[in-house]
């Protein structure tokens, strides 16, 4: 875990530099891989910004929040990326269940093979009545037909 803090446009502080190195180590728990983390802390104008950009295997997360208060703003940056982490994370669990098929072309589970068992075997298939779609009126009719309706 490689954790990088940079301030500009401001002194640094250790207290929150710490503060932000813990914030963004607790989002580890989540990634099944050691991440890499750069978070920049800025003053703008009287905003305080807070961006962060963590790496982790495949995995490229980025968030940045203003705000009055420095402290708030990376609660902010670090519930962001809290909830891209569990996007991406639901989004591939999602994925290996469906089988890894794709709507793009990928990989298509195999077919069920072999015989029927027995009780399916034994049913006689249903046939079903072919239905004689009625012909829609036309507007005209339509009309003629809901002015009768009213009187």
């Amino acid at each position: 875990m490689n954790i990088s803090i940079t301030f500009r446009q401001m002194d640094a502080s250790a207290a929150i530099k710490t503060y932000a190195r813990e914030k963004v180590a607790k989002l580890q728990k989540f990634l099944r891989q050691p991440m890499t983390a750069k978070v920049t802390l800025s003053l703008d104008k009287l905003r305080h910004v807070a961006e962060t950009r963590i790496s982790s295997g495949g995995a490229h997360l980025e968030a940045r929040e203003k705000g009055d208060d420095m402290y708030a703003s990376i609660d902010r940056v670090i519930d962001k990326l809290e909830r891209q982490i569990r996007g991406a994370k639901g989004a591939a669990q999602s994925k290996s269940r469906r089988g890894g098929a794709t709507l793009r072309g990928g990989k298509r589970p195999k077919p069920l093979e072999g015989p029927l068992p027995a009780d399916e075997q034994s049913k006689p298939k249903a046939k079903a009545k072919a239905k004689r779609a009625k012909p829609k009126a036309t507007t005209k009719q339509a009309t003629a037909a809901h002015k009768t309706k009213k009187r």
